[in-house]
C-alpha cells in the first residue's frame, strides 16, 4: 500500500503542481475553469487509452514506441509552454494589471485559450498514464491488496498539496502575478526539457553527453518529499546527464532572450526629443 502511495503521490503532484500553476497564470479569464476542466477530464482519459495500448505501442518501431510517444508528448508541450512565456511577455503586464482585459481578449478572439486546455491536457496525460502502467506494475510485482487505496491516498494527498501551493499563488497581489507565475512556467518549460532530452536518449535518437555529471542523491533523494516537490517545481534531478543540463540551460535561455525580445519590440518608443520639444510647442 505505502509503495503505491508513494508513486501515485509523486506522479499527481507533479501534474497538480503543473495544472495549479496555470490556474494561477489564467487567474481572470472568462471561462478558464471550463478549459482547465476540460484539460484534466481530457488527459484522464488519454491516459487511460495510452495505458490500455501501451504493450501495443511499445512494440511499434522496434519496441521504441513508448519512449518515441513519451519524447512526442514532452515536445509539443515544451513547445507550448515556451509559446506561453514568450506570449506572455508582450502582453502579461496589461493583463496582470486588467483582468476584465483578459477576458474581453478572448471574447474578441485576441487569445487561444484552447492552448490552456491542451497543455493541460498533455501533462496530465502523461503524468496519469506513467501513474497507470507503474501501480500495475506494483500491483503484479507485490499483489494487489491494498494497492487501489494507497493508490487513492496518492491521488488525495498530490492533490491536496497542489491545491494548498495554488492558494498561495491566489494569494500574489495581481501586478506581480504574471511575473510569478511566468517564472514558475520558465521552470517547469526547463524541466520538460530535461525529461525530454532522457527521452530522447532512452529512444536512442541521441547518444551525445549521456553520462551523469553528479550524484546528489545523498543530499537529497528524488523520491524523498522534499525532492519530489523540488522535481515537480524545478526540474531537480540527483544524477542529470550533460545532454539533460544542457537541455535545460538551454531552454532558459531561448525562452528567456526570446521574451525579452518580444518585450522589446512591442515596448512604445519614445519620440526623438526634437519631436517632443515642437509638439510641446
Amino acid at each position: 500500500m505505502f509503495g503505491a502511495a508513494i508513486i501515485v503521490f509523486r506522479e499527481t503532484l507533479e501534474a497538480a503542481l503543473f495544472v495549479g500553476v496555470m490556474a494561477a497564470a489564467t487567474r481572470g479569464v472568462v471561462g478558464r475553469g471550463r478549459w482547465l476542466t476540460a484539460g484534466v477530464l481530457a488527459g484522464c482519459v488519454g491516459a487511460l487509452a495510452l495505458a490500455a495500448g501501451a504493450e501495443h505501442i511499445g512494440a511499434l518501431a522496434d519496441g521504441l514506441g513508448q519512449d518515441l510517444v513519451n519524447a512526442a508528448i514532452l515536445a509539443v508541450a515544451l513547445a507550448m509552454l515556451a509559446w506561453h512565456c514568450v506570449w506572455g511577455a508582450s502582453h502579461g503586464a496589461q493583463a496582470a494589471a486588467d483582468a476584465r482585459a483578459i477576458g474581453a481578449s478572448l471574447k474578441q478572439g485576441q487569445r487561444a485559450p484552447w492552448a490552456v486546455m491542451v497543455v493541460v491536457a498533455l501533462s496530465v496525460l502523461r503524468e496519469g498514464a506513467e501513474t497507470v502502467l507503474f501501480v500495475g506494475g506494483y500491483a503484479t510485482g507485490s499483489g494487489s491488496s491494498g494497492t487501489v487505496a494507497g493508490a487513492l491516498v496518492g491521488v488525495l494527498a498530490g492533490v491536496a498539496l497542489g491545491a494548498v501551493i495554488y492558494q498561495g499563488l491566489s494569494h500574489v497581489p495581481m501586478k506581480r502575478m504574471f511575473a510569478v507565475t511566468n517564472t514558475l512556467i520558465l521552470l517547469l518549460a526547463a524541466s520538460i526539457a530535461s525529461q525530454l532530452a532522457r527521452a530522447l536518449a532512452q529512444a536512442g535518437l541521441i547518444n551525445a553527453w549521456g553520462q551523469p555529471l553528479w550524484d546528489s542523491s545523498p543530499l537529497l533523494r528524488v523520491d524523498s518529499p522534499v525532492g519530489t516537490l523540488a522535481h515537480a517545481l524545478v526540474g531537480y534531478e540527483a544524477q542529470p546527464t550533460g545532454l539533460q543540463l544542457a537541455f535545460y540551460l538551454l531552454t532558459l535561455l531561448v525562452i528567456s532572450v526570446g521574451a525579452r525580445w518580444v518585450r522589446g519590440s512591442r515596448a512604445p518608443r519614445r519620440a526623438p526629443p526634437a519631436a517632443r520639444a515642437s509638439a510641446h510647442a
